[in-house]
């Protein structure tokens, strides 16, 4: 085995015992992620493969240096590492090497690209990048990293301020724990599937099948309901292809896309920067 390849397995394996774990700037309780305290939290949404993008970001938001001088800033991304991008390999890798170098300052979440079995995004084309990286070990690296996609957690939630998604909300939970709980639920209820799934649209008031095949579409009206039962004002998600942001429900969703150029072809990217409690999208960086 090459020493890449041993590298790769071996941050896989660290990762698997940290992504669970908390420090004193969030809790970890099982799939949801309580943020405690910040002076700037920076939210990065997908990447797909995008290295070029991902060091753009930590260029711009000069996320190692504050962290080595302040200590409490925090790097949350939304999930959607890897597939469509030929260096999916290498962006995988430099997000697990920021969560290893900085476990106290860094969460990753899931996104579909990395649901459990049935759910799962196409094309899943990991497989095929990773083959081409290590012809010899792939298989390995691939089922490890499939193993450590079903232990991420799968939200974040500052309380009072906003909650933090790959997809989107469900319309079905009963509490935040319901949340908290989701992959235990999973398949029995259908709440990880909308967390990782779901997108909001403006065209409806509660919710339809979408069109993607997993989730929902959820208007204005499940937003509402969401917010007010977890006690936040914001939802922040990604998921979907766009110039950098896009807002809906009357800004109560913010859409952040960070990967740039094909296949989506949008002209700008974008992260969030936020320092305080205004409404999200006040704290987007273009590039």
């Amino acid at each position: 085995m090459s020493s890449d390849a041993q590298n790769f397995l071996n941050l896989i394996e660290e990762c698997k015992r940290l992504c669970l774990k908390s420090s004193k700037l969030f809790e970890v309780k099982e799939g949801l992620v309580e943020l405690k305290h910040y002076s700037s939290l920076i939210v990065i949404g997908d990447l797909h493969g995008d290295l070029e993008s991902l060091e753009i970001i930590l260029r711009l938001s000069d996320f190692k240096r504050l962290v080595e001088e302040r200590g409490d800033v925090l790097l949350l991304f939304l999930g959607d590492y890897g597939d469509r991008g030929v260096q999916t390999p290498e962006t995988i890798y430099e997000i697990l090497k920021l969560k290893t170098s900085y476990p106290e300052n860094v969460i990753t979440l899931r996104g579909n690209h990395e649901s459990p079995p049935g759910l799962l995004a196409h094309p899943h084309d990991t497989p095929f990048f990773l083959k081409r990286r290590y012809p010899d070990k792939w298989l390995e690296i691939y089922q490890s990293l499939m193993d450590l996609y079903d232990m991420l957690p799968h939200a974040a939630i500052v309380d009072g301020y906003a909650f933090f998604v790959h997809g989107g909300v469900p319309y079905n939970i009963k509490s935040k724990e319901d949340v908290a709980n989701a992959r235990k639920l999973h398949p029995s209820e259908n709440i990880l599937e909308q967390l990782l799934w779901n997108d909001p649209s403006d065209e409806i008031l509660d919710i339809t099948p979408s069109p993607r095949g997993a989730g929902y579409l959820f208007g204005k009206n499940i937003t509402l309901r969401f917010t007010r039962l977890i006690g936040v004002k914001y939802i922040v998600r990604s998921h979907e292809p766009c110039n950098g942001i896009s807002l809906s429900h009357d800004g109560l969703v913010t859409t952040v896309f960070s990967r740039k150029g094909p296949p989506y072809f949008n002209t700008k990217a974008a992260f969030l920067n936020i320092k305080e409690g205004d409404a999200p999208y006040s704290y987007a960086v273009y590039f």
